[in-house]
Order: C-alpha cells, then structure tokens, then sequence
C-alpha cells in the first residue's frame, strides 16, 4: 500500500514538475517577444521588423506554398546526408574502437581531417559533384560524420572487459558477436545521443550547404538578406528553430524507447 502511495505521489510530483517548466518557457517566450517588440520601436522594419510583422510573413509564405517548397528541398539535402554521414560514422567509430590495428593506422588521418568544419569543403562539393542536391548532402553528410564517429568510438571503448567476458562465457567468442551481441549494446546509449545531436546538427547546416546555390530553406534566407527583407530571414529561421524542435523530440521520444532498459 505504501509502495502505491509513494508512486502515486512520485507521478503527481513529476506532473507538477512538467507544467512548472511548461509554465515557465511560456514566461521565457513571452518575454523575449516582448523585449523584441520593444527593440523594434527604436529601430526601422528593414533592420528590425516586429513579431506582428514576422508572423504576417510567415503566414503569407506558408500559403502561398513557398515555405512547403523550401521545405521539402531542404529535406531532399538533410536526410540523405544524415542518414549517409550518421552510418559511416557509426560504421568506422565502432570499428576503429574495436580494433586496436586499424586505431593506429587510421589515427594520424583522423587528427588531420577532423578539425576541417563542412563549410571548408564546399569548395570539393562544388568540384568534385556540382551545384546541386548531393553536393549540398555531401556537406551535411561531414557534419553528420565526425559527430558520430566520435560517440560511437567513445562508447565502444567505455565498455570494460567484464561485458566481453561475459559474452564470451555465454558462448559469443567471434569478434563480429561480440561486438553485435554486447559492444553495440553497450554502447547504445552513446550511440544515440550521437545520432541525436547530429540530427541538429546536420539540420543547422542546412544553410550552409545550400549556401552556393542548391534551393532550399539556406537559399532563401540568403536571397531574402541580399534584399533586406529581414521578416523572410526571420520567418524561415523560425521555420528551421520550429522543425528542429520536431525533430528532435522524435529522437527523444526513439531514444526514451530504446533505452527504457536503463
């Protein structure tokens, strides 16, 4: 009876905890809407255009098909790279953690590479595959890369001998069981939040891939800040904040699922 208690208390305590925090970002929005609304009085609409402004913008781009359109070619971008850059990275972290070999001949091209950011390889995009959508995938794709690499190399070499050991007393003695049966196991949790942090990540370099002129979400907030049409670059900006937030409460939601083990 007390256990029941005790839960029922832990469960109504967690509600509470939930709407305060709901409660209070509904505060935090609020008044950052209202610090910039106050900024725009002593700014021009060009420089600053008001909330009232955006959202009219927003409106009107999202009718008229514009914002679906942009949309759905920076989606064209973002998950082939993702899922392209996410794999590889996963693929090799996992394999160059396992293999104390392959570690050593590929650690010196790994400290070479990993410090060159996606925006420095436009240049190659644009040079080896071109102006369009799998050059801008190929620039989400790098930022995809390391991010993974490194969580799942991370979470390969947290797994002690113990787990292996008892794998193998359970009758896993391959190399590839093991790291099927108990390594990528183990790891999973850093595994994931690899994947999730690369998901926003690639979703933020959205702008940056489509930077050099493959249409998408990117393209439009350059066109509409050569032009300083300021409520577009807000309005898509938003666009891209409002999809993050999707995307990555998905993720969560996957992960919560996956990981409900723990």
């Amino acid at each position: 009876m007390s256990t029941e208690l005790e839960t029922d208390l832990g469960v109504e305590t967690s509600r509470q905890w939930d709407l305060f925090r709901l409660f209070a970002g509904g505060v935090g929005i609020a008044v950052f809407v209202a610090v910039w609304w106050v900024a725009t009085l002593f700014n021009p609409a060009y420089v600053l255009p008001a909330p009232d402004a955006v959202a009219q913008t927003f409106v009107s781009e999202a009718s008229s098909g514009a914002m679906a359109t942009a949309l759905v070619q920076s989606i064209t971008h973002w998950l082939p790279g993702t899922i392209i850059g996410t794999t590889l990275g996963i693929g090799l972290g996992v394999t160059l953690a396992w293999s104390d070999t392959a570690d050593d001949v590929a650690a010196p091209l790994v400290r070479v590479l990993r410090p060159v950011p996606p925006l420095a390889l436009i240049g190659f995009a644009i040079a080896w595959i071109g102006i369009n959508d799998a050059g801008a995938a190929f620039i989400v794709a790098a930022g995809a890369f390391w991010i993974n690499f490194y969580a799942a190399y991370g979470g390969v070499n947290s797994v002690t001998e113990e787990f292996l050991d008892v794998g193998r007393s359970l009758g896993v003695s391959s190399d590839l069981g093991l790291i099927r049966r108990v390594v990528v196991p183990a790891a999973l949790p850093e595994i994931i939040t690899g994947i999730r942090t690369g998901i926003g990540r690639c979703w933020m370099l959205i702008i940056a891939a489509e930077i050099f002129g493959v249409p998408g979400i990117g393209q439009k907030i350059l066109t509409a800040s050569n032009n300083l049409a300021v409520d577009v670059v807000i309005a898509y900006i938003l666009l891209m904040s409002l999809m993050y937030l999707l995307l990555d409460a998905g993720v969560e939601a996957v992960q919560t699922r996956v990981l409900a083990y723990r």
